[in-house]
């Protein structure tokens, strides 16, 4: 890789954020799950196309880290992407949910051996 390939992949993220280093909202953690909204009667705002992208790969409900991994872009870069479209309401955000609390004493018991194994 020669310094200009390390250049152009440093700048498009910055691009496409519009210089933007921090989502304006903190909805999206790797695992919070992102499906496209219909469209607006009005068509709404237009888009870039890294945006139209992200509207297609969730046309069925993906994870952020998932999305990420598929755009081939930093999760950060893709959490401030979301934020225009959740602002534009082009996506449906779900939270995770919530872990179980109680504790699996079997389970438990069942990784220390593995540990103890090592």
């Amino acid at each position: 890789m020669n310094g200009g390939d390390t250049a152009g992949r440093l700048v498009r993220p910055f691009t496409l954020t519009g210089g933007r280093t921090q989502p304006d909202r903190g909805d999206f953690t790797l695992i919070t799950m992102v499906i496209a909204a219909p469209p607006p009667s009005d068509g709404g705002p237009r888009l870039q196309p890294e945006h139209t992208r992200i509207l297609r790969l969730c046309a069925e409900p993906i994870v952020v880290a998932e999305l990420a991994t598929l755009l081939d872009l930093p999760v950060s870069v893709v959490s401030i992407m979301l934020c225009d479209l959740l602002q534009a309401e082009r996506i449906v955000v779900q939270p995770p949910r919530p872990v179980s609390r109680t504790l699996d004493l079997e389970l438990l018991q069942k990784v220390r051996e593995g540990l103890d194994r090592l």
